[in-house]
Parts: structure tokens; C-alpha cells; sequence
């Protein structure tokens, strides 16, 4: 199912917890691909296609299955720079380093690694190792869009400089709390970064993850040119 509401020339396609498809104006990435979640199975083959695969972390819930995704499209990906590191020691080849602050120009869109409050490690073998720091994206397209992807985060005050940066259009926030922000957190972020959009994700996966829209609905009526898009698993909006 597909809704029309933003009207900028990009397809978001929400895959369930944090993944999302952004497709348009000459440019496909995929962002936090863990396509088997609870919420919705989705084969690598009905991704279509794939350029850039974002990762804001190692957390098996974001991290996901980018190694056999990328092996299947040949996507470039992108993480901070010691997930990097990690995912080259697993065979790929076209990925990208960077860091918090750093921006890239690649398949159609400029990419910036933002900040994010949360930890990040890879667990392998009944251990964990250690992927860097949290992160999140800013994905500007060729026409000037931009979406914000906080992937799991805490609320911070910095997100007022994300705005005054970047600008997003949309922000895809985490809602489930526990974990990531509460609703009243992510509002509190919504007021911070002013999008004209908002997605939430990362909750309802697990029962602990017990935010909902409809709660940051209730803490943002006092936000109306705000539009909050909670989208089903599978669902796409453009």
C-alpha cells in the first residue's frame, strides 16, 4: 500500500523496526536493513534495487542483514568507521568509513553521519564486539529533500543544530522507548528539529518497545504543522 502525501519525488518504503527504502531523483538507499524483523519478512529480491546501504549501528536489530543484501544488489555501504572495518572482514568490498560530522556524496545523494545517544556492538560467536559509536543519517537528494534517519537514540539538544544544518523535511524517529526515546521524547525532538513530516519506528517489535503513534500524536497537539506518517509494515509513502 502507498500513500501520497509529501510530494518531493521520494518513495519511503518502511520494512518494519527501523528499516526504510528511500527511492527517487536518481538515487536508492536502504537504511538499518534487519528484513526479517517480527513485524515483516521481506525477501532481498523484493528490495529491487539497492545503491547504498546506510547502517546507524551494530545492533542486530539495524545491522540486520546488510552483508547478504549487499552481496545480492552490490551496494556500497556506509557506517562509522570501525562497523566499517568489521564488515569488510566479512567479505565486502564497496564500503564506505566515515564519521560523525563527515558527509559523502554518492549514488545520487549527499549522506551525513550524525550524532546519536545509544551504544553499538556486534554480537559473533557468543561475544560482543565492540562497532563503534551510534549514529545517525542525514540523506539530502539531488532536488534539495532531505530526511533525517535518528536511527536509536535518546532525545539531545543537539538536534537543534541538525535543523539548523540540515533542515530535514521528514525525521524518522525511534518511539518504542525502553530502548530509544519515549513519545514524549520524540516530541520534544519534534519540537527541536521542526520537519514537516515525521515517521515513527523502532516500536511494537518486541513487547518491551511500547510507545505508539498514537501517543506522540497526543504530545504533539500543540505542533499542528507537524504531520505524523505511521506506516505499516511494507507500506510506502511519497
Amino acid at each position: 500500500m502507498s500513500q501520497s502525501v509529501i510530494g518531493k519525488g521520494v518513495k519511503i518504503t518502511f520494512y518494519g523496526h527501523s528499516a526504510v527504502k528511500l527511492e527517487g531523483v536518481g538515487a536508492s538507499v536502504l537504511i538499518d536493513p534487519w528484513i526479517s524483523n517480527p513485524l515483516l519478512t521481506t525477501p532481498i529480491a523484493a528490495l529491487g534495487t539497492v545503491q547504498l546501504i546506510l547502517v546507524t549501528h551494530g545492533h542486530f536489530d539495524h545491522l540486520g542483514q546488510t552483508v547478504e543484501i549487499a552481496q545480492a544488489t552490490g551496494a556500497e555501504v556506509a557506517a562509522i568507521h570501525e562497523l566499517a572495518q568489521y564488515l569488510l572482514g566479512r567479505g565486502l568490498k564497496k564500503v564506505i568509513g566515515m564519521n560523525k560530522g563527515g558527509s559523502m556524496t554518492t549514488g545520487g545523494v549527499t549522506v551525513t553521519m550524525t550524532h546519536a545517544v545509544h551504544s553499538s556492538s556486534i554480537e559473533e560467536r557468543g561475544q560482543l564486539l565492540p562497532a563503534g559509536e551510534a549514529a545517525g543519517f542525514i540523506v539530502k537528494f539531488a532536488n534539495g529533500f532531505t530526511v533525517y534517519h535518528a536511527g536509536d537514540t535518546a532525545v539531545f539538544k543537539d538536534m537543534e543544530l541538525i535543523r539548523e544544518l540540515y533542515r530535514p523535511q521528514v525525521a524518522m524517529l525511534p518511539i518504542g522507548s525502553h530502548y530509544v526515546m519515549s513519545p514524549a521524547e520524540a516530541a520534544l525532538a519534534c519540537r527541536m528539529l521542526q520537519p514537516e513530516f515525521v515517521i515513527p519506528m523502532h516500536y511494537g517489535t518486541f513487547p518491551v518497545l511500547t510507545g505508539t503513534p498514537e501517543e506522540l500524536a497526543a504530545h504533539l497537539q500543540d505542533q499542528p504543522r507537524i504531520t505524523i506518517i505511521a506506516l505499516r509494515p511494507g507500506e510506502s509513502v511519497a
